[in-house]
């Protein structure tokens, strides 16, 4: 079993200038890969729970107002630029995605065993260390695991196979306040801290074994040439361009910034705004109010995923993100029940915008696919800048009033889906990829080639599969 071409099978590095199946990858190739890569995303949307409960409880437990708790955000966003652009981003380029995987695991797990002791000793900044860690092993999953789930499968699926993944990470962020309400904000504050240790080396356990198993699977790895393939053959491509001119890359990167911000802002501060404006609500029923939110928000993508079968992606990003504005503003002014549904129905449509942005941001970048995500992710910045104008805007004026400011910010994020629905040089690259048959026609590159073998280039040599092609159709 160990022999010398099974550990060459297992290898980390690829060659980005081969053309491989991936760019074709059916339904059916990509189910195994798109399973194992979903539950990174549950695994970041549990994390991000937990981050927003404990928010709170630090507020609580170590008496720091509502500015300084943001630093558990800004730690955690803060570090996905370095990620994105910088590491994960190095590892993606000249290695590939299963290496990036195994990376972002691997940090994600040391951040949450050095947060253990960090919560002994009551370090809030130590434990902000802590989070910055994970939050680059995070940064570099995102890194890989979006675009990946986008490029991996038929192209005109993408919007809905990456909303349908990041459906779990709403679920995760759904399990982490309710697990909050009880481990966090039912028990006295030491056996609280306690209890916040046992979850993070639950935690490093679970990801350490996540990534072995990632290191001995056998996932398609999607190269530039594959990329680039795709974007020729949809006549979508502006590879041709350098990195510098791909100008939608760019203003999707602005709008993930300035949405990201917006939805984490409103996300860190809910317990504070249900247990400033409504009665008799204490931080323990405010987490779980909390999760039901985040329920309303796993929902949103559910139901997304579902439209984006009837009506085109890009025509449900812009309702969905236009009706983000609508209902945030009354949260402003409103109390009790009213102010709080206000934030579950944001919650429930922000669900498909992050997930969307980074699918119609890729579009068309064909060999700058691996770094033009990067930029994308990257905008996932926002979430560390944001939240603390929140917090001192809350500090100031309280909660409520706060909510003006990711206001401002969604309504900045909505130049981009108005762009791609009534801009034709958007539009027409959004569309060209809804139509296409990559995926459903079967491969044309021959599996000697594709598995790395000594093939003299490529074979353009059609495999018709018409059985399977009419069932994927149907």
């Amino acid at each position: 079993m160990f022999t010398k071409g099974y550990w060459k099978k297992r290898s980390l590095r690829v060659s980005d200038d081969q053309r491989t199946k991936a760019a074709e990858l059916t339904l059916r190739e990509s189910l195994y890969p798109i399973f194992l890569v979903t539950i990174l995303f549950f695994l970041w949307g549990f994390s991000y729970g937990l981050l927003d409960t404990l928010n709170k409880h630090f507020q609580n437990t170590l008496g720091i107002d509502k500015a300084r708790s943001s630093g558990l955000q800004a730690a955690y966003f803060g570090a996905y630029p370095l990620a994105s652009l910088g590491h994960a981003a190095w590892i993606l380029r000249h290695f590939g995605y299963r290496a990036v995987f195994i990376w972002g695991l691997f940090l994600y797990g040391v951040g949450a065993l050095l947060a253990i002791p960090a919560v002994i000793h009551h370090s809030f900044g130590g434990f902000c260390v802590c989070i910055f860690i994970i939050g680059n092993g995070l940064g570099s999953l995102e890194t890989a695991a979006n675009p990946y789930i986008t490029v991996c499968g038929p192209p005109r699926f993408s919007e809905i196979r990456i909303n349908l993944s990041q459906a779990f990470n709403g679920i995760g962020t759904v399990v982490a306040p309710v697990l909050g309400s009880y481990v966090f904000f039912a028990f006295d504050d030491e056996r609280a801290l306690q209890n916040v240790q046992w979850v993070y080396l639950a935690i490093a356990c679970f990801v350490f074994t996540l990534a072995f198993v990632f290191y001995m699977s056998d996932i398609p790895e999607i190269t530039d040439a594959d990329m680039a393939f795709q974007a020729e053959e949809t006549h979508a491509g502006n590879d041709d361009k350098p990195l510098r001119k791909q100008y939608r890359l760019f203003h999707a990167a602005f709008a993930q910034f300035c949405y990201t911000g917006s939805q984490v802002a409103i996300a860190s501060y809910f317990i504070n705004y249900v247990t400033e404006t409504r009665s008799n609500t204490d931080s323990a029923l405010g987490s779980k109010f909390l999760a039901g939110a985040q329920a309303s928000f796993a929902l949103g993508r559910f139901a997304g995923v579902a439209i984006m079968h009837f009506i085109m992606p890009r025509k449900v990003f812009l309702v969905f993100l236009t009706l983000c504005v609508i209902f945030i503003a009354p949260s402003i002014t409103q109390r009790e029940n009213i102010g709080m549904s206000m934030l579950y129905v944001t919650l429930f449509f922000e669900s498909i915008c992050f997930p969307t942005i980074v699918a119609l941001g890729m579009r068309g970048l064909g060999r700058h696919t691996k770094r033009g995500s990067g930029f994308i992710v990257g905008g996932v910045f926002g979430g560390a800048i944001v939240p603390p104008l929140t917090g001192a805007a809350a500090d100031a004026h309280g909660t409520a009033l706060a909510m003006v400011v990711p206001l401002c910010f969604f309504v900045a994020a909505w130049t981009y889906p108005v762009a791609v629905n009534f801009w034709p040089w958007y539009r027409d690259t959004a569309d060209a990829f809804t139509t296409t048959e990559i995926g459903l026609r079967g491969h044309t590159v021959d599996e000697e080639t594709a598995s790395g073998g000594n093939g003299d280039g490529l074979k353009e040599k059609e495999i018709e599969n018409p059985e399977l092609i009419s069932k994927q159709t149907a």
